[in-house]
């Protein structure tokens, strides 16, 4: 399990554009491991059935609390150029809309469970 998990970022990893990275400073790089990390759980929670599946919708739900707590507080860092501001704001809000997306699953998953 552990080993699809790492091979499952990784993937992700590589397919994502190295430029995309240049933009990004570490605490963004870092939420966007979290972010994969708790769609991987969503994924496993939509594979899943009855308790599992609660179960792995409560820690999902709590993988995607603790991350948006984290990116609330995030800020760009002082000296930025004009453009560098934008650009981290950009990845900012591409961060923000995987979150959301993710809680539109989430959702859909809680209304299929009634």
């Amino acid at each position: 399990m552990k080993t699809k998990f790492l091979a499952a970022v990784m993937l992700a990893l590589l397919g994502t554009s190295f430029s995309a990275w240049a933009a990004q400073d570490e605490a963004q790089r870092q939420m966007i491991q979290r972010v994969m990390a708790a769609k991987l759980k969503l994924q496993q929670a939509e594979a899943a059935q009855g308790e599992r599946r609660k179960a792995l919708m409560a820690e999902h739900m709590a993988m995607m609390k603790e991350t948006m707590d984290k990116m609330a507080v995030m800020k760009p860092k002082e000296g930025m150029t004009m453009k560098q501001h934008e650009e981290w704001i950009e990845e900012h809000q591409k961060l923000m809309q995987q979150m959301m997306d993710q809680m539109m699953g989430e959702h859909h998953l809680m209304m299929q469970m009634k």
